[in-house]
């Protein structure tokens, strides 16, 4: 995990170190101070005997008697292998479904307990209808969200996408989150109900955004798409396909506040050059556009001095002689025979109504449309369903992401090799350790029961497949390959001893039951904080305590009975393997010795 690059790499990167250093240090402890701690501390006792503590001594026997019938268990299950190995597959079935039906996603939403609010109205509205709509954004925020909004601050003329007299900005500060701990005074919440409530007005629309859960990567949460135009069929097709995109997304119930981030069709004033009339008045275009551009956007001259100070000159035209269209009628151009022509000899104008921006995007023209997945519905989900839009309603145009969605895009792809990988270096670490094919076999086939109770509890609580959610699964294939090495080194020494293998995995799951509930109980209740927590980054916070106690929970109630059960299967299909193959060569040998 500490080796991965981008956005995920950085996240990756705390949670690895953390656990690295963690374990590095316990391993220390336990080589170097526990046993001198257990040499201070720990009391003889009679052989078979328990403390004289009625506390403790009850405690005790109350082990001994649920080892007892664990121990009874563990022989019913290996006696009625086959269909206790049919219940096996059909939970890694069930896992795999599990698994595909979970919503994905890139980081959870946090409330951070601020929230952003765009309105925008047509083209041309004057700043009076603007401030008109901006008091009745704050009078619905400070009457009706009393209880959880703390302050109202709105900007006329200012917007993420463009700024203007037409567009304005609010930013929406929320009370300490100790002072609305009820869900419904969540920024979730508050949205959910803003959006439904502001979207009445008629004047404009207005939407109510929450921050991007991280900072930097684009300046509201929900998605982020570029529809490009890889063929160049113009920016009027892209952006009639872009607005169909829209209308068809924002009827899509799974959807809400699909917009396109640019500002609407602007007026603009187009002139028309005559290029046949310009050159036989001996006008050429460079000069042409020389005259514009100094007259109308200014032109840097020189500088001078004016009392001990550095001023610049710049040569622009008069404020009166730039003003109005018809204004152009008032300016000429020198030919290349020294005439001044005038502007109305070649040109003529005409008002149209265009983007005011062009955007590109990996090079191709391009128009971002941004949205927010509906309440209940996972960004991964709405990513998936812009896509199937895209390809009904602008298929002669291409899709990419940007922001936390191509971030999710690409955790997304790499969540596959990165649980390969973990699972190769635990195989082969454990088969280098052990030198045994068998041992890490019998380890690796009880992982799934773990991460079966990581995606059930992730699904029950209406988590997603997130970078946090793959974070606590790769901790709980660390957990529940380290109860199956508890019991499988155990089995494994007493079967090197002489052991029947089905005596010696019932001895060493005697033996090793104390410490596998101990240390599952320990990481249990050690994320139990993580699963009830609240506030700030209580989004992540669930994210990886959920799957971990639910990876806890099943890896110890379903593995303390697999992990035996799947060790003596195995232990006796490499036996078998290695007799047979042992009989083989004997016989050859005995063969090749009789043919003479």
């Amino acid at each position: 995990m500490a080796f991965f690059s981008g956005t995920k790499g950085v996240i990756y990167r705390q949670f690895s170190i953390t656990i690295v250093s963690a374990m590095a240090l316990s391993v220390l402890v336990a080589l170097i101070f526990t046993p001198a701690l257990c040499a201070t501390l720990l009391k003889p006792t009679p052989a078979g005997g328990h403390s004289s503590s009625k506390l403790f001594g009850g405690f005790n026997r109350l082990v001994d008697r649920t080892t007892s019938r664990y121990e009874s268990g563990v022989a019913h299950v290996i006696k009625r292998a086959g269909r206790f190995v049919l219940l096996y597959a059909l939970l890694a079935v069930v896992l795999v479904m599990l698994f595909m039906r979970l919503p994905t996603s890139f980081v959870p939403d946090e409330d951070q307990g601020v929230m952003f609010v765009s309105l925008q109205l047509p083209a041309g509205a004057t700043q009076e209808r603007t401030d008109k709509v901006i008091e009745q954004v704050e009078d619905y925020f400070l009457e009706n969200e009393t209880e959880s909004v703390d302050s109202v601050f709105m900007v006329a003329g200012f917007s993420f996408s463009s700024s203007g007299q037409n567009v304005g900005l609010g930013f929406i500060r929320f009370k300490d989150w100790d002072e609305r701990p009820d869900a419904s005074q969540s920024v979730t919440a508050v949205q959910k109900r803003a959006m439904a409530a502001l979207g009445q007005i008629k004047d404009a629309q207005v939407l109510a955004l929450a921050p991007p859960s991280i900072p930097g990567l684009g300046s509201t949460g929900g998605f982020t798409m570029e529809l490009l135009d890889p063929s160049g069929l113009g920016n009027e097709a892209l952006t009639t396909a872009a607005n169909e995109l829209v209308v068809a997304a924002n009827s899509n119930a799974q959807l809400q506040g699909v917009r396109i981030s640019i500002p609407d069709q602007t007026p603009q004033y187009v002139l028309d050059i005559d290029n046949a009339k310009a050159g036989a008045l001996g006008v050429s275009v460079s000069d042409l556009n020389s005259v514009l551009s100094v007259a109308w956007g200014g032109s840097y001259v020189n500088d001078f001095i004016d009392r001990g100070s550095v001023k610049k000159v710049y040569l622009q035209a008069r404020a009166d002689a730039r003003m109005l269209p018809e204004d152009l009628n008032k300016w000429s151009v020198r030919n290349s025979n020294g005439d001044m022509v005038p502007f109305s000899a070649f040109t003529t104008g005409r008002w149209n109504t265009g983007s005011p921006t062009l955007s590109r995007f990996d090079g191709d023209s391009s128009i971002q449309i941004q949205g927010d997945a509906a309440s209940g519905v996972s960004s991964g989900t709405a990513i998936a369903i812009m896509e199937q839009l895209a390809g009904e309603s602008a298929e002669d145009f291409s899709v990419a992401w940007s922001g936390l969605s191509y971030e999710e895009q690409e955790a997304g792809s790499n969540a596959t090799s990165l649980y390969v990988f973990s699972l190769l270096v635990i195989f082969l670490c454990l088969a280098a350790l052990y030198e045994s094919w068998s041992v890490p076999l019998s380890v690796l086939l009880v992982l799934p029961v773990g991460v079966l109770g990581t995606v059930l509890a992730t699904q029950l609580r209406g988590l997603e497949n997130d970078v946090y959610f793959q974070v606590g699964l790769l901790t709980i294939l660390g957990l529940t390959a380290k109860n199956a090495i508890l019991i499988v080194e155990f089995a494994k020494a007493h079967v090197d001893e002489g052991e029947e293998v089905v005596a010696a995995t019932l001895h060493a799951c005697r033996q090793r039951l104390r410490p596998i509930v101990m240390m599952s109980m320990a990481f249990g209740l050690g994320v139990l904080p993580l699963v009830i927590s609240s506030g700030a980054g209580s989004g992540s916070q669930h994210a990886v305590g959920t799957g971990v106690i639910g990876g806890v929970i099943s890896a110890t109630l379903l593995g303390i009975f697999l992990i035996p059960l799947l060790y003596v299967l195995i232990h006796k299909l490499f036996t078998r393997n290695s007799a047979s193959s042992t009989s083989s060569t004997s016989v050859a040998t005995t063969t090749r010795q009789e043919a003479p």
